[in-house]
């Protein structure tokens, strides 16, 4: 029997990617473990492995090919001894042959990402009589038809719909929150029973068009600005994310901000002395790996603020993960590095150059830059003296870095000058209480300012 290959989710939060290039061609044979694509995410670009042996019969999906759902099949592998006539009458998608028949034809049984998601709990066994007629209520093929909205189809799920018809919910009122605005479950569970569209006249939020309209809640800026005044360059993936998730952190998480002045002349010495020392071995650490070490262990004496905000329950992170924030042309990346509580200054300045590189790359995977409990955002290298950063979620804080520079400092009643760098601590205040943040700013500055304690 035919096997479809089926585009890979290669993180949790990945919903599409672009098909960058096959690496095989339809005839070629493959084994469990060959490398047969490349994909590009948002923010990386992965290698996709066969997982069954056979023959690649068919391609369904060209190389160059973006916005890719995730579990949509993109090629056919036949198994040893088929033939191309066993492609006859085979549904990709729906994982094995279609019957003919002559009635009317029934739905494919397969799902997007989505629906599978939303029928999840629709598939367990039910345990009372009542749960039966609701799974066979949820199973059964009939949906409502596909509404339509001044003429174009609105995208939604099969479940989406059926629950809005259960409650008398005009689709076309709800703004969908999967891929390209795609209406799922949770928009029609969160909608009002009995809501109908806006008026022709009320205001629309819309994704921006060439036409002008609504970007989220503000006027499309091409309402401004005369035709062929401006150059109209479209977002790429990671554009896209970085929107995406940075707008969401600033609207659903309640950030609150901490500032802080650490002397670094001690630390500067310091360096200099460990450079000297490890010049031999190729080993010259800077600034932003003593901020690293710093957090990391910061967090390890104020655990409460090692946490990740989960709705129901906080996550106490046993080890501190520091995210490290990468520039990249058209965009920022967060490689971390994990439990930088546990290396010295020369292993976390190896890992960051190395994170640095693949990011710069585009050949991180998921793993390198998801999750993490905390990140540093150093901007002192282009003369930043302070700034503000916006919390990566699911992490509960980050650290802005400003450039350490000489400044008048009075000590002990005496005018003098050191240098001094100013970091701002932005927190989750669902997770981190002020006094939480602040005990962990002090934390960070004593640790700064006396960083041989670093070395213990």
């Amino acid at each position: 029997m035919p096997i479809p290959i089926l585009m890979p989710a290669l993180s949790p939060t990945m919903e599409e990617g672009t098909l960058a290039k096959w690496l095989v061609k339809e005839g070629d044979s493959v084994a469990s473990g060959d490398v047969i694509a490349e994909i590009e995410t948002d923010k990386a670009t992965m290698e996709v492995e066969a997982v069954d042996e056979g023959t690649l019969a068919k391609i369904l999906i060209d190389e160059g090919t973006e916005g890719v759902e995730i579990n949509k099949p993109i090629a056919v592998i036949l198994e040893e001894g088929e033939d191309d006539s066993a492609l006859e009458g085979f549904d990709a998608s729906g994982a094995a042959p279609s019957a003919p028949s002559a009635q009317s034809p029934v739905p494919p049984t397969s799902k997007s990402s989505e629906d599978e998601d939303e029928s999840g709990a629709e598939d367990e066994t039910p345990t009372s009589e009542s749960g039966k007629n609701e799974k066979a209520k949820a199973s059964d093929p009939a949906t409502p038809p596909a509404p339509e909205k001044d003429g174009e189809r609105i995208f939604a799920s099969p479940l989406a719909r059926r629950i809005a018809a259960d409650k008398g919910i005009d689709l076309s009122a709800i703004e969908g929150s999967g891929p390209h605005g795609r209406i799922i479950k949770a928009d029609v569970e969160s909608a009002t029973p009995g809501m109908k569209a806006a008026k022709e006249d009320a205001p629309k939020k819309a994704v921006a068009s060439s036409r002008g309209g609504m970007v989220g809640s503000l006027p499309d800026p091409r309402l401004y600005y005369e035709d062929g005044s401006y150059e109209e360059v479209p977002l790429d993936g990671m554009r896209k994310s970085i929107a995406k998730r940075l707008t969401q952190s600033k609207q659903e998480i309640p950030h609150y901000y901490l500032t802080i002045d650490c002397e670094l002349d001690e630390l500067l010495r310091v360096r200099k002395e460990l450079n000297a020392r490890g010049e031999k071995d190729g080993i010259k650490v800077s600034v932003n790996d003593f901020i690293i070490r710093a957090s990391a262990l910061a967090l390890m004496k104020v655990p409460d603020c090692n946490v990740s905000y989960a709705g129901d329950a906080l996550l106490k992170h046993k080890h501190a993960d520091i995210g490290v924030a990468v520039a990249l042309d058209g965009g920022l990346i967060t490689p971390i590095v994990k439990a930088a509580d546990t290396k010295g200054l020369a292993q976390i300045s190896a890992e960051v150059k190395d994170l640095a590189a693949r990011a710069k790359d585009k050949k991180l995977k998921p793993s390198d830059y998801e999750g993490g409990s905390f990140s540093v955002s150093n901007l002192g290298m282009f003369g930043i003296k302070n700034f503000t950063a916006v919390i990566n979620p699911p992490q509960s804080a980050i650290m802005a870095v400003g450039a350490g520079e000489e400044r008048p400092v009075v000590k002990n009643g005496t005018l003098g000058s050191a240098t001094m760098m100013t970091v701002t601590l932005s927190c989750d205040h669902r997770a981190i209480d002020g006094a939480l943040g602040a005990q962990l700013l002090q934390a960070f500055k004593i640790l700064i300012e006396d960083p041989l304690t670093m070395l213990l």
